[in-house]
């Protein structure tokens, strides 16, 4: 057992011994309960696996953590942009990270489950709870659908004053960098790690500012690719900047590193906070070597065939049929143009699609169902192709019995619907093959493109909520939402 103790001790150039660096830092039964992040302390997985973390990369007195919250918090009441929801903060924190709107007006922007559920929490708040909003991260988590760990953090130390850190992808730059934590920040370790940091750095005092602070800094400062170190309050603390410092000394190796800076010793295999040793140190990103970059699976390929069914004759003008997708899963209780999933080979979709316009449709002639071309549209973890096709209903007698989940719709009333992006691109296709339009046209019969397009209403309207001085095109008709 002595040669595991002895390099862990050498882990550190200045490190005391594990047992007393332990001693010295762990909380005692009286601190524990009040520093538990998000009042969840008694999840099992919150327990830190100290044994196989260097204390170089943990804040290892109170002077330490003094000199951070002042530095952070002076600089944070200089400098703080004016956000909507610092001015009226219970109503603001909540639904300033859910974009304020419904579905129906943030359509397009990919907040679609959020939408549903912030609506989900406000009934349960109203419904169930009597109209009193929980005051803590433990009963915000439990209470409210939705409401992740984050999210339960900010309201409570935010609106209502509850010594808890919180952390998000601003908080994760800061601190891996401030503690030169190199180790894969999605891991379970390294995730519990930066949420015990964040709770020990978290102002008793001012706890809400403490946590805008520190996503402020990220998001202004301590930025993914270029950091304005110069400008940055807690820069002295930064074991970032002083690896960098170190390693532009040994680079030019006019001058030998100081025997006095201390580092971790990743080389023994023992620090897990660490990147591995099989991962060199970039010199041109210098504290943007932190944190490290984690590999993202490319997005799976599905295909969908989806057809624009389009009643020419019916009261009132032509009508659009739309169905409603589940309450789960993928764009979940969004209107749709109806579809089904298909195999790319183009097998059977004519005669799987036509199954599915029947169902809500009733009989439909097969013959009218023409390919128009496709298009593709790439979700956070899907790139999904759509077969687009389309059936126009005309000379029939109109469908006037509507199954539930269907609607029938004037363009019109399609355009300000709660429908998604890759619809309004389904149906860009469709228009470009009616007569009146430019038919065959090579835009209608390729994908999509992704370029930038006008912002439709809704997002011109969340953005002018958000920023008032930015001039914006008047909507298009047929306008794309990015």
């Amino acid at each position: 057992m002595k040669k595991p103790r002895a390099a862990m001790r050498s882990c550190c150039r200045k490190q005391a011994s594990s047992k007393e660096g332990r001693k010295k830092h762990a909380p005692s039964s009286s601190q524990a309960k009040p520093s538990a992040p998000d009042g969840l302390a008694g999840r099992p997985e919150e327990v830190v696996l100290q044994a196989s973390v260097s204390l170089y990369h943990l804040f290892r007195d109170t002077a330490e953590v003094t000199v951070f919250r002042e530095s952070l918090l002076s600089w944070y009441n200089r400098e703080k942009r004016d956000l909507p929801w610092r001015r009226q903060r219970v109503r603001w924190t909540w639904t300033g990270g859910r974009m304020l709107e419904v579905n129906q007006l943030w359509a397009g922007l990919g907040y679609y489950s959020r939408g549903r559920r912030l609506q989900e929490g406000a009934r349960k708040v109203v419904e169930e709870l009597g109209g009193h909003m929980p005051r803590t991260a433990e009963t915000l988590q439990r209470l409210l659908p939705g409401v992740g760990r984050y999210t339960a953090g900010a309201i409570a130390s935010i609106a209502f004053g509850q010594v808890t850190g919180i952390v998000d992808g601003n908080v994760v730059r800061v601190l891996c960098r401030v503690r030169a934590i190199g180790a894969d920040p999605s891991s379970t370790l390294v995730s519990q790690q930066l949420w015990s940091l964040a709770q020990k750095l978290v102002d008793p005092a001012q706890p809400g500012d403490f946590n805008q602070a520190a996503m402020e800094l990220g998001a202004t400062v301590c930025t993914p690719q270029h950091p304005l170190c110069s400008q940055c309050p807690v820069q002295s603390l930064c074991r970032a900047r002083q690896r960098v410092e170190r390693e532009q000394l040994l680079a030019s190796q006019s001058l030998p590193a100081s025997p006095d800076m201390e580092e971790c010793a990743p080389n023994t295999g023992q620090c897990q906070l660490c990147a591995p040793p099989t991962e060199p140190w970039d010199l041109t990103l210098g504290v943007a070597n932190f944190p490290k970059k984690v590999s993202r699976r490319p997005p799976r390929e599905e295909c969908s065939a989806t057809c624009v069914l389009e009643q020419l004759g019916a009261h009132g003008g032509a009508r659009i049929l739309l169905v409603q997708r589940p309450n789960s899963g993928l764009l979940a209780g969004l209107w749709e143009f109806p579809s089904v999933a298909v195999e790319p080979s183009g097998q059977c979709q004519r005669k799987a699609l036509l199954q599915e316009l029947q169902s809500w449709a009733g009989p439909v002639p097969a013959t009218r169902l023409r390919h128009l071309g496709q298009v593709i549209h790439t979700f956070s973890h899907i790139k999904l192709t759509y077969q687009v096709f389309g059936l126009a209903l005309e000379g029939q007698t109109p469908v006037t019995i509507t199954p539930p989940g269907a609607r029938w719709l004037t363009r019109e009333e399609f355009r300000t619907a709660a429908v998604s992006t890759a619809m309004k691109k389904v149906f860009q296709v469709y228009e470009g093959q009616q007569p009146g339009n430019c038919k065959g046209s090579k835009r209608s019969q390729v994908s999509i493109s992704s370029s930038r397009k006008k912002p439709s209403p809704s997002q011109q309207l969340l953005d002018n909520f958000f920023r008032p001085l930015i001039c914006t095109d008047p909507p298009s008709l047929n306008s794309v939402a990015q």
